[in-house]
């Protein structure tokens, strides 16, 4: 088939471009179909005879042809009536998406919001964003006398996300809450953003309100609210909201995506955060390349699984970064890992989209071991890049979005599978934030002191030398003036050994617990707990205080959102305390002894450890054999 024609036309709306990436703003196609194709077009053609193309139309086909294909997004059978002339499927497109408009429109003239409004606009990205997909694809094939209906109820649900106080549907006030409207961080905003970008590109011209899309899109929303707000909240790529709801930015590499090649302007440069969010995801994949972190709400899946979501995020930004030498590496991640190629039908056309020969597969070893994004305030280690390595998290920085949980100084360790864990693994939920769902040392007075969202803790040393890591975080703030002093500190000595200090300072009155959480039950025998799973033993050592501590196990099970976890609890009488324990994997320490109250000797791998902290204020010493470091404040920059 021969190339479609491609008209550009500079629309006198259009947002001013820019930046240091060297390109020059926007260009607004002129004729249909403007969006994506003009740019990909040949390419996605000699897609369709490889295996992923093939896949992909296969699955389409089956839905023209009257199969039921959950989710199934109809942009999906627009894109092949453009991709082949087979007018078969632009007619099922447009029948379909026009029976969503009759649908809305039954809705509006009942007096109701149509379905596009529920749960605070979520699904306008994917709901408009169809509409107006299959609106430009098969704008041939919509019937004159519709085209001004899917647009009036489209310009009218984004107009209503915008203008919440002053959102109607058939003339009638549907105010609502506005949620997220103003915050780049929630997952809300990027279907927000893609509704409306794919609303301006497809109508511009066509309904006057429409051009107001494209600079409400590229300026206001994106160059004066999200590219400042990542640039100063997002250092170091990921999300607030976890690695769960933080999925929801492949929606917006999608989007940068769609705009590069719609207009020829290169969106993802615009903020560094893009970048760094390919190197922040691989390392919040664990070592099996099955599952990421699971830090904050896991709603769709408590087990923080890899899945088809976490292929396409990746795949996206190889696709915006294919010179990146990140971007070989990346695809070496998505081909080793359980996902490699998508599950679910109505995530084919990313596999098909994506297919990048351009970016061969090499190698994830050879990558730095640790990374820290400060922005989510995220600190990732592991031993190495083989399957087997061991994996540890720490967790210090801001807690401003609802569906973080309050994790603030919270240790997971990982080998083979979960050794230390965040027990939302295990719960039914996926959202289990109380400060009692993980591993750190929370504060007792009367019940669990809550970390308090809107604040963020701080990690104030990060060092790294040969064979060792070193970290220390002020949790403090995130209790909002309730605790006098809350510090820890790390020293994780590669493989399979960390060390943890605490530094408390509560009233009398406040207990401190020192807890982390495990997926199977841990035996305690006075000083030493130990945990079996995922054929190894973790052992830690308690070596301050050595007395005036109870230790217990709390079953997660006594709360029916869970299935399982337990939860080693070791409580001590308030005031100005300092704890110190060694944790470690199999084998991996032969001995441990008290050198004084906050220092502690070791064999490490047949080496002599000393292991030393101050306990006034951040910082020691670190000897191995003959060698010593001094420890002390201050955040390095890791290689990556």
């Amino acid at each position: 088939m021969s190339r479609v024609a491609v008209v550009f036309v500079v629309v006198a709306v259009a947002a001013c471009g820019g930046g240091g990436d060297g390109n020059k703003g926007p260009t607004y196609q002129g004729q249909h179909p403007r969006i994506y194709l003009g740019a990909n077009k040949d390419r996605l053609v000699a897609g369709l005879s490889h295996p992923a193309g093939m896949r992909f139309q296969k699955m389409v086909d089956g839905w023209v042809a009257g199969q039921d294909v959950y989710a199934f997004p109809r942009w999906n059978a627009a894109l092949l009536g453009q991709l082949t002339g087979d007018p078969k499927y632009c007619a099922a497109a447009v029948a379909s998406i026009d029976m969503d408009v009759k649908a809305a429109e039954q809705a509006i003239a009942g007096g109701s919001a149509p379905d596009v409004a529920g749960d605070d606009y979520l699904q306008i990205g994917p709901m408009i964003g169809d509409l107006a997909l299959v609106y430009d694809w098969c704008n041939d094939v919509v019937p004159a006398d519709r085209k001004s209906a899917w647009l009036d109820y489209a310009n009218q649900a984004v107009t209503n996300v915008w203008n919440p106080d002053s959102a109607t549907w058939g003339g009638t006030a549907k105010p609502w809450s506005g949620w997220a409207i103003d915050d780049p961080s929630d997952n809300y905003y990027y279907s927000f953003l893609r509704a409306t970008m794919l609303l301006g590109l497809a109508a511009h011209d066509e309904l006057p309100a429409t051009n107001a899309w494209l600079t409400e899109f590229h300026d206001t929303k994106l160059m004066n609210e999200l590219v400042p707000t990542f640039d100063m909240d997002l250092v170091g790529g990921g999300s607030r909201e976890g690695t769960g709801y933080g999925t929801s930015m492949k929606e917006l590499w999608e989007i940068y995506d769609q705009w590069g090649a719609s207009t020829g302007e290169v969106i993802a440069t615009k903020t560094p955060h893009t970048r760094a969010s390919m190197l922040a995801f691989i390392h919040q994949v664990l070592p099996t390349l099955d599952r990421l972190a699971p830090t904050g709400d896991q709603a769709r899946d408590s087990t923080a699984s890899f899945f088809d979501y976490h292929r396409q995020y990746l795949q996206e930004l190889v696709a915006l970064f294919p010179s990146d030498p990140l971007a070989p590496r990346a695809q070496a991640l998505l081909a080793a890992s359980s996902v490699p190629k998508m599950g679910q039908q109505f995530m084919y056309a990313y596999d098909f989209l994506y297919e990048n020969a351009d970016v061969t597969p090499t190698a994830l070893d050879g990558l730095g071991t640790a990374y820290y994004a400060p922005g989510i305030g995220e600190l990732y280690a592991r031993s190495g890049w083989d399957t087997h390595a061991t994996w540890i998290n720490l967790i210090a920085g801001p807690y401003t979005q609802s569906h973080a949980h309050q994790d603030q100084g919270s240790l997971m360790i990982y080998k083979d599978g979960w050794l230390a864990y965040d027990p939302v693994i295990d719960s039914h939920s996926g959202l289990t934030q109380d400060v009692t769902s993980h591993g750190l040392l929370r504060i007792d007075d009367g019940g669990p002191l809550p970390q308090k969202q809107g604040t963020s803790s701080q990690l104030l040393a990060l060092h790294k030398g040969d064979g060792w890591l070193h970290a220390a975080a002020d949790i403090t703030p995130v209790y909002n003036g309730k605790v006098g002093k809350l510090q820890r500190e790390i020293v994780y000595l590669q493989p399979d050994c960390v060390v943890v200090y605490d530094r408390a300072t509560t009233t009398a009155s406040q207990s401190q617990i020192w807890s982390l959480a495990f997926p199977a039950s841990p035996t305690i025998a006075g000083t030493q707990t130990q945990v079996s799973a995922s054929g190894h033993t973790l052992t830690i050592e308690r070596v301050t205080p050595s007395a005036g501590v109870t230790a217990t196990v709390h079953d997660y099970t006594a709360d029916s959102d869970f299935m399982g976890g337990f939860r080693l609890d070791e409580q001590l009488a308030g005031g100005d305390q300092r704890w110190l324990h060694v944790i470690w994997i199999d084998g991996a320490v032969t001995s441990v002894s008290a050198h004084d109250a906050n220092t502690v000797d070791l064999m490490v791998g047949g080496k002599s450890v000393r292991v030393g902290f101050d306990p006034a204020q951040i910082g020691g010493t670190l000897t191995i054999g003959s060698s010593t470091t001094t420890l002390g404040a201050g955040v390095d920059e890791l290689p990556e």
